[in-house]
């Protein structure tokens, strides 16, 4: 079974310095019938304008992952981490007992794309903990995040796993996963079918009942992230 969630239907923020869409309900956006898919709890599409970003704010028991698709994000925490994340890269940040932390675009010409997920833990009052990580980008479905950080995947600290899928031309890949979980596939670029439907950049589909999902390109490159959760 699949349910579709269009890119167009998700909600709508702009501050400005920040345009961003919200898969489910955030901030200011709300809608008791998008609150988020089992455990993945925000999917924020943000755009940031060169220069700008997000202060010093705190986070507290959430993993919290980020991708970006465009530009790069400079990262400062209070655990001591400082770095530039670029496009292609992943970085997930436990919170854990509380984090604080800032986010920026640090060019002055080129606006900053980044995918902003966060996942409700299976464990609070964890150490705060930071990865980063710039993974291969070969085609199919390529693991990111682990409960057990097999395969150098990220540990997360849930029974959750975070694939990233790419595909060219009409590729297709396939996920193994228990009948009794349920998969959620975000669009980042491309065309992809997945049972006899076609999801479009930005669109979001819930897939349940099914053990073997059959991802198939219908473009030149595919990009998505596929969560398998419990």
């Amino acid at each position: 079974m699949i349910e579709i969630r269009r890119s167009d239907e998700r909600g709508i923020a702009d501050h400005g310095w920040l345009k961003s869409r919200h898969t489910f309900s955030f901030a200011n956006y709300y809608d008791p019938a998008h609150m988020g898919v089992s455990q993945l709890r925000v999917i924020n599409d943000d755009v940031v304008a060169p220069g700008r970003g997000f202060g010093t704010h705190s986070h507290q028991d959430m993993e919290i992952i980020s991708y970006v698709k465009k530009g790069q994000i400079q990262h400062k925490d209070s655990e001591g981490n400082v770095s530039v994340l670029p496009a292609g890269e992943f970085q997930l940040m436990s919170a854990g007992t509380g984090i604080s932390h800032s986010e920026y675009n640090p060019s002055l010409e080129e606006t900053l794309e980044f995918l902003q997920i966060w996942i409700i833990p299976n464990k609070v009052g964890v150490k705060p903990a930071y990865q980063q990580k710039q993974f291969d980008r070969k085609s199919g479905l390529n693991l990111i995040v682990s409960p057990d950080a097999r395969d150098h995947s990220f540990l997360i600290h849930q029974d959750v796993c975070l694939y990233h899928l790419l595909l060219k031309g009409s590729e297709i890949a396939i996920l193994n996963s228990k009948n009794n979980r349920l998969v959620f596939v975000h669009l980042i670029k491309g065309e992809l079918t997945i049972v006899d439907t076609t999801l479009f950049p930005g669109d979001g589909a819930i897939i349940s009942e099914s053990e073997l999902i059959e991802f198939i390109s219908v473009s030149e490159n595919t990009e998505a992230l596929v969560f398998d959760l419990p």
